[in-house]
C-alpha cells in the first residue's frame, strides 16, 4: 500500500469513514458537518480543533489522493464531501470498522476496538476480532494493520493502521524509549521512609486497639 496521510487527512479520512456508516441520513457532509465531526470530544483521540482551512486543505489533498471528492448534487447549494477509499480497496464491513477506530482513535488493543466499533460494526467475539486483523495484516494488497510490540507491564498487544509512516514511527520511537530506560529499584532512604510509615501507621492501629478495649473493659465493669 503506497499512502502516507498527516494527522490532518487521516481525521477528515475517519470522519467520513465513520459518519457514513453511523449517520446514513447526514452523509454526504458539508464543510461545516465535516468539521464538526473532525473536532468531536467523544471517540477521538487526541482531540482536535481543526479549522475550516485545515479541514479544506485536508479535503484537497485526500482529492488528489483519490480518497474523497466533492459530490455535485441537482439545485444543492452546500458543497457535500465523501470518502472514495471502496474505490481503492475492497475492504469488509469488518475491516473498514477496524480501520476506522484506528484512525480516528489511534493504536488500540483488540478489546478497545472491539467495543469501539460497536455502533459501525457488531463483533460476535474477540476472536472475530483477532481474525479480522489478521486478515488487515496479511492482505496481498496490504498490509493496512501493524501489531506493535507489547507496553511494559501490559499483557494485550496494541495494533495500529499503516496509513501513516510517520506515526507509526512515532509510537515505535516511543515504545523504544520506554524499552531502553532502565528501571531503578528503591534506595536504602526510600526503603527507610516506606518503613516509618508502616510503623506509624501500625502504633496508630494498636492504640485505636487499646482504647477500644479500655471502652469494652469500662462497659463489664
Amino acid at each position: 500500500m503506497d499512502i502516507d496521510l498527516n494527522e490532518q487527512e487521516l481525521r477528515v479520512l475517519g470522519a467520513l469513514i465513520e459518519k457514513e456508516i453511523t449517520t446514513p441520513e447526514y452523509y454526504p457532509l458539508s464543510l461545516n458537518a465535516l468539521m464538526a465531526a473532525c473536532n468531536q470530544k467523544s471517540n477521538r483521540e487526541p482531540v482536535m480543533n481543526l479549522t475550516e482551512d485545515e479541514v479544506s486543505e485536508a479535503l484537497s489533498s485526500l482529492r488528489d489522493k483519490k480518497l474523497a471528492w466533492q459530490l455535485s448534487t441537482a439545485g444543492g447549494r452546500v458543497p457535500k464531501f465523501e470518502h472514495n477509499i471502496r474505490s481503492l480497496f475492497t475492504f469488509s464491513k469488518a475491516e473498514t470498522a477496524i480501520l476506522c477506530v484506528l484512525m480516528l482513535r489511534g493504536a488500540q488493543t483488540a478489546g478497545e476496538i472491539k467495543g469501539r466499533t460497536e455502533r459501525m460494526y457488531s463483533f460476535s467475539n474477540l476472536q472475530e476480532v483477532e481474525e479480522t486483523l489478521k486478515e488487515l495484516i496479511s492482505r496481498e494488497d496490504g498490509p493496512f494493520v501493524k501489531e506493535l510490540p507489547r507496553q511494559p507491564g501490559k499483557k494485550e498487544p496494541r495494533f495500529i493502521h499503516l496509513f501513516s509512516t510517520r506515526i507509526i514511527d512515532s509510537l515505535e520511537s516511543s515504545a523504544s524509549v520506554v524499552e531502553e530506560t532502565p528501571v531503578f529499584k528503591n534506595t536504602t532512604a526510600d526503603r527507610l521512609t516506606d518503613l516509618e510509615q508502616e510503623v506509624k501507621q501500625m502504633r496508630q492501629e494498636l492504640d485505636l486497639l487499646k482504647n477500644e478495649f479500655s471502652e469494652f473493659k469500662r462497659l463489664l465493669e
